[in-house]
């Protein structure tokens, strides 16, 4: 299997941007359907390099140190990606006059 390195700066700036690129395109069309894409490949990455880390050990041995800090880069987007979707997610309630069930960054707003 692969590894996507994410310690190499050039990569996470490419997926940092890609994941910037999709929450401004989610906010300009007012579709939370367009980070939850992004959010769902974050999980997705986070998934396979949990399972490249644990399940083969003794296969990427080598590996463990630069599979570690992609895991938390991962969990870093993971983190962005969600609160982009429940921010655009909001906005979009707004515009189509939805009744949202709860406003869910009210708890992340109301700290700051």
């Amino acid at each position: 299997m692969p590894v996507i390195n994410l310690t190499e700066p050039l990569t996470v700036v490419l997926c940092l941007a890609a994941i910037i690129a999709a929450i401004f395109l989610g906010h300009e069309i007012k579709r939370a359907i367009i980070p939850a894409i992004a959010l769902i490949l974050c999980v997705g990455l986070l998934v396979v390099h949990t399972i490249q880390l644990f399940a083969f050990g003794e296969a990427y041995a080598d590996y463990t140190v630069i599979l570690s800090t992609s895991m938390l880069y991962d969990f870093g987007f993971v983190l962005i990606t969600y609160l982009a979707y429940l921010w655009i997610d909001d906005i979009e309630a707004k515009h189509r006059n939805k009744k949202s069930i709860d406003n869910s960054l009210d708890w992340f707003w109301s700290k700051i």
